[in-house]
């Protein structure tokens, strides 16, 4: 197979885990292809992590490592990751040895049907109740309601994307969690398989209760950039145009039984209601069209500043 892959592994805090995982991947694409690169993000771990990847990466000219100055997050890591990836395959994992790379060939498998981007499917999973209770809430309920993208573990690490997914990409903040859903907005073919998933053998989770409400704020802001991400104008412009339009038929009211009666007396508080929302609606669509100036300006996410050293990469 002359296809490249690539792996990008985030990875904070996994002294314990990233050897083995290191040698899976190595074993299950080995099988595959000679041709790939697997880069580990270390995500300001405090513990070994970027001293046994560096020494991987002495060993293995196929390991490449990124160490970020302090802890960036999973989006910053995944960005860059993305943004310094050459395969033709990208594959992201989890580095808490939770995801098993001889599931490889099965997502590449899926790839060949034609499809852009396949999703892992943790279908029996080996996490606390606290994390798996709140993800099916937004597995099987608000994502699909809210984004039409149907999946059964839409935030499940182990993912496989044609290039040129990745490359769409712009992550930040806690964005990564819904990466399928940018893809199938632009496009792009996603689906799920289903994979084994391990229970944590070393380590704890980085998992908190803060997450949950993270995950439905940015829920909303999914809702909101994959609606609307080309066309903000219209989202802010319908809402003004709304509002000005119920303003001006209180005031057209209030205008009218001025020139009809002469006397307004006790209707000062519905005049206030109309010019005030005259005045939010002229606001909104102020604030669409900022909106739609930034948009035509904007550039992709660069986490350049945040690399303290790169190792196996060429300059």
């Amino acid at each position: 197979m002359k296809m490249k892959l690539s792996f990008v592994i985030p990875a904070r805090d996994e002294q314990d885990s990233v050897e083995p995982l290191y040698r899976g991947i190595s074993k299950e694409a080995g099988k595959i292809t000679q041709q790939f690169e697997i880069i580990f993000i270390d995500d300001g771990s405090t513990d070994r992590t970027f001293e046994i990847l560096a020494k991987i990466a002495e060993k293995d000219k196929n390991v490449k490592v990124i160490k970020f100055r302090g802890n960036w997050g999973k989006s910053a890591a995944l960005q860059t990751g993305f943004a310094l990836a050459t395969g033709e395959v990208v594959f992201t994992m989890d580095a808490d040895l939770q995801d098993d790379p001889a599931e490889i060939p099965n997502f590449l498998a899926k790839l060949d049907e034609g499809y852009d981007l396949v999703s892992g499917w943790k279908k029996k999973r080996f996490d606390p109740s606290v994390k798996v209770i709140p993800s099916r809430i937004l597995n099987n309920f608000l994502i699909p309601q809210l984004t039409g993208v149907k999946l059964h573990d839409i935030n499940c690490g182990f993912k496989a994307y044609k290039k040129e997914v990745v490359k769409s990409l712009n992550l930040y903040g806690e964005l990564y969690r819904f990466i399928p859903v940018f893809a199938a907005k632009l496009r792009y073919r996603v689906t799920e398989i289903p994979v084994d998933h391990h229970a944590r053998q070393y380590g704890k989770s980085k998992f908190g209760w803060e997450r949950n409400i993270k995950g439905f704020l940015d829920l909303i802001t999914i809702v909101f950039l994959t609606g609307y991400n080309r066309r903000p104008g219209h989202f802010f412009g319908t809402l003004g145009l709304t509002s000005f339009f119920i303003g001006f038929i209180i005031g057209l009211y209030i205008t009218s039984l001025k020139l009809s009666s002469g006397n307004i007396q006790g209707r000062s508080p519905l005049l206030f209601l109309g010019i005030l929302l005259m005045v939010i609606g002229i606001q909104l669509i102020s604030t669409g069209l900022l909106a739609e100036m930034m948009l035509y300006s904007r550039q992709k996410q660069d986490y350049k500043t945040a690399i303290d050293k790169l190792i196996g990469f060429k300059n």
